[in-house]
């Protein structure tokens, strides 16, 4: 997302401080303009028309800075579900969500046949808690219907007082009826960054959103399980899944630390500023060891960014489910110190100029969306050379056939959280790959 200084065009300056009348009076002049670049007169003309008819006509008086906002609302809702008018509110909201911290209940939303599609929950916040799950429909929220809301306008009714309470009404794929759920609102401090060690030698980092410092704070991560595993890790596992995006300086910062050069991501639109080319400088954090990245239905715009460029230049292994599709690049364009413009003015494509829009990264590993769970009755053991009576030992000093019990209290791995069981598992067999190499 990017941020402009850019005016608004003469005539909708002009319309911003006229009313019916002026209007009127501009469908005339532009009439006998020259035909090659001219404004669309007829429409002009209709457009005049309701304005005026809404002016004298409508229930309750109006005044033409009002009915004009309205116009320009709808001409951006128009375009595609990204575009909007940003008001003194959604653009403070805008501005606070690539902070990393905000009120509201945690959800990146955009809109799908008139009702609010979930992208996907952030970790850790109440919509996440409560089992809100990327591809949702919400319909209602308290008493009200969306349909017909912008999407603005629902986000300002997610959002509110922390501690406050708000009912959603979801339609979710493959569930009968609508289900209900009752969150209550909290102060989102999304933390973009978080890690651990799956098994020794192999590192797990999630990004939950694309912020300002997210490069930062994942080099100082992976620097930090470098040094668990004396000086050098097996491999990683690079968690996308359910990242909505955010910030495209962030997403080429986090593709290069694991790229030698090349290209990562560039844009393409109408205008020249919307044609950018960004390249990898030399330097791999993870001197080749191999990656996995786990990608799902949630993982949007940024997060496509990142694996489609190390996907191109076969740094890593993609593995999940068919990303989100969110390809397209939104600029900021201030009309005032406290309202904005967010239009589409590019798209992003990938090292090998695939389109990600509306098509989404396409996993080399598709995996199925299941859940394991482990038998309830215990399987009878094996018999193995070391149950025989009299079996030979190995032959070595300090031989003991008893191996070290698991401990029964820690789900397996691959019931918490089958995906990365398996991305671990391919780590692990990559690793061993390299190693005979």
């Amino acid at each position: 997302m990017k941020l402009l200084k850019k005016p608004f065009s003469s005539f909708l300056l002009t319309l911003a401080m006229s009313s019916s009348m002026l209007l009127s009076s501009v469908a005339l002049a532009a009439e006998a303009a020259e035909p090659e670049g001219s404004l669309p007169i007829q429409e002009l003309r209709t457009f005049a028309d309701i304005f005026g008819r809404i002016k004298s006509d409508y229930v309750e008086p109006i005044d033409d800075k009002q009915l004009l906002e309205y116009a320009i609302r709808g001409m951006l809702s128009g375009l595609d579900p990204h575009s909007a008018y940003l008001d003194e509110k959604s653009f403070k909201h805008l501005q606070e969500g690539t902070s990393g911290q905000f009120g509201g209940l945690g959800i990146e939303v955009g809109m799908e046949d008139g009702f609010i599609k979930v992208i996907s929950p952030i970790d850790d916040t109440p919509a996440q808690r409560a089992g809100i799950e990327s591809g949702d429909l919400i319909i209602r929220l308290d008493d009200q219907s969306v349909k017909g809301m912008t999407l603005g306008d629902a986000i300002k009714l997610m959002r509110g007082t922390p501690g406050s309470a708000i009912e959603l009404l979801v339609i979710r794929e493959g569930v009968d009826k609508p289900l209900t759920f009752t969150l209550k609102r909290a102060l989102i401090k999304v933390a973009s960054i978080k890690s651990r060690m799956l098994a020794p030698g192999y590192a797990y980092v999630r990004l939950s959103q694309f912020q300002l410092r997210s490069a930062e704070d994942m080099l100082a991560a992976i620097d930090k399980l470098t040094q668990q595993a004396d000086g050098k890790l097996k491999g990683l596992v690079l968690d996308l899944r359910n990242n909505p995006g955010g910030i495209l300086n962030a997403a080429v910062d986090v593709s290069d630390a694991f790229l030698e050069d090349g290209l990562i991501v560039y844009t393409d639109g109408r205008i020249n500023d919307s044609k950018l080319r960004f390249n990898a400088t030399p330097g791999d954090v993870l001197h080749g060891a191999p990656i996995v990245v786990l990608v799902n239905n949630g993982s949007a715009s940024a997060s496509e960014i990142v694996a489609g460029a190390l996907q191109d230049h076969h740094r890593a292994v993609i593995m999940g489910n068919q990303s989100f599709g969110k390809g397209s690049v939104q600029t900021v364009i201030p009309v005032s110190r406290t309202t904005a413009v967010k239009m589409t003015t590019a798209r992003y494509y990938t090292p090998s100029g695939r389109s990600i829009q509306a098509e989404g990264i396409t996993p080399d590993i598709e995996l199925d969306r299941v859940k394991v769970e482990a038998t309830k009755k215990a399987p009878i053991k094996p018999l193995k050379e070391a149950d025989l009576a009299g079996h030979l030992s190995t032959g070595k000093e300090g031989d003991n056939s008893e191996q070290p019990a698991s401990d029964p209290q820690e789900e397996p791995l691959s019931i918490r959280d089958y995906p990365l069981y398996e991305a671990l598992n391919l780590l692990k067999g990559l690793q061993i790959f390299q190693r005979g190499e």
